[in-house]
């Protein structure tokens, strides 16, 4: 099974769009947006995959972000995120709560902790849990997103262009 990872799309259409071509190239079965969504905007976009949604620290509106992901039939987390995918146990999370991020991925509860915030593509293992951050759509040189393979955890880091 193969999963989108995206974070930061900061409300920008033209980036999100490019990242959500490739992965329908990919087919990609399900995605997770590690927060700093931006924009009601963007929510849309995500219509052909099951997406679970996270906020960060820029989305002040959560009510009317919510709103519009449960209303697109999507999972939003809050805060943080959590599910159980090929007998991983994913969390996700934006980042920018350093304490919770770093007791996260330091439980050793998680096999895969997705987080954004920092707009750098970076991903480690710390002990069992592999720490991915994929990026960031808006804001970033290069822009990216990640792709991870369940459940071999195979990760792919793509830049758009």
């Amino acid at each position: 099974m193969l999963i989108g990872i995206v974070s930061d799309t900061h409300g920008h259409l033209e980036h999100t769009r490019a990242a959500l071509r490739v992965l329908q190239e990919r087919d990609v079965e399900l995605v997770l947006h590690c927060g700093d969504i931006g924009s009601i905007d963007v929510v849309p976009l995500f219509d052909a995959w099951p997406t679970h949604f996270v906020f960060g620290n820029v989305d002040s509106h959560e009510d009317r972000l919510r709103h519009a992901i449960e209303s697109a039939g999507q999972t939003c987390h809050g805060r943080f995120g959590s599910l159980e995918c090929e007998g991983r146990r994913i969390a996700l999370l934006h980042g920018d709560d350093e304490r919770r991020l770093r007791e996260t991925v330091g439980g050793e509860e998680w096999d895969l902790v997705c987080c954004g915030h920092t707009h750098v593509a970076e991903s480690h293992k710390e002990g069992r849990t592999l720490v991915l951050n994929p990026g960031a759509l808006y804001r970033a040189t290069p822009h990216s997103f990640a792709i991870v393979e369940l459940p071999s955890m195979q990760v792919s880091t793509i830049e758009v262009v």
